[in-house]
């Protein structure tokens, strides 16, 4: 296992001032981390969409961000992966009462104007504030944990801005998965990360204490393999 520093990363970009300096869609494309043309939706406008469009069925799950629908990267393989952790963590929660995990098209609101869906994502019941999952079609509250597992049309750039966001929406933990070379990026802080490869083993820190997951065991079992 190694650690990452890196510097301070640059402040995500409102909305409203994206607005006032996108003049192209190259503008746009560098604005969200230099992801594909083909994610991006015209219908709504680029730059006049909101939280409502998210609710019209899209025929995929979509984000929220600048004013533009963008379709999420994910991957079969990738699913699959996300639909394991969440097995793990609620597996762990049967005994340990600490909160919920939640996977598969959860619409999580960091700000106004901007909308994400976490590949998993875990909320402790002190943060919720009862013991009961909120209803509303777009939650919220921010996760305790976010995940993301990387896919073929996510870019590096796109996986810092998102890292980024979720930190500065209140996010305490934030696991970056990449499947082609089986490693994971912890990261504690905006700026503090531990890689953690395959002979590694998973922990939750303060956000998931004494939670455990093999990454080989998590990969294997992915893959079709024994747990």
């Amino acid at each position: 296992m190694s650690t990452v520093l890196e510097p301070p990363p640059p402040s995500v970009t409102s909305p409203s001032e994206a607005q006032l300096t996108l003049r192209t869609l190259e503008d746009l494309v560098n604005e969200l981390g230099g992801i594909p043309l083909s994610r991006v939706r015209v219908s709504p406008p680029i730059g006049e969409a909101s939280e409502s469009d998210l609710l019209t069925p899209q025929g995929r799950l979509c984000e929220l961000v600048n004013g533009a629908i963008l379709e999420k990267g994910m991957g079969f393989f990738e699913s699959r992966m996300a639909t394991l952790l969440a097995h793990y963590i609620e597996n762990w929660l049967a005994n340990h009462k600490e909160g919920f995990v939640v996977a598969d098209g959860a619409l999580t609101r960091l700000q106004d104007g901007l909308v994400r869906i976490p590949d998993v994502s875990f909320y402790r019941w002190d943060r919720i504030g009862e013991k009961n999952v909120p209803r509303d079609p777009i939650c919220r509250t921010v996760p305790n944990l976010a995940v993301e597992i990387v896919s073929r049309t996510n870019t590096r750039a796109e996986m810092d801005r998102k890292r980024q966001e979720y930190f500065e929406a209140g996010v305490e933990l934030v696991w970056i998965v990449y499947p082609d070379t089986m490693t994971v990026e912890v990261w504690s802080t905006a700026r503090d990360c531990h890689i953690s490869g395959r002979e590694d083993t998973l922990t939750g820190g303060t956000v998931l204490p004494g939670f455990q997951l093999s990454i080989n065991d998590w990969f294997q079992r992915a893959n079709g393999g024994p747990a």
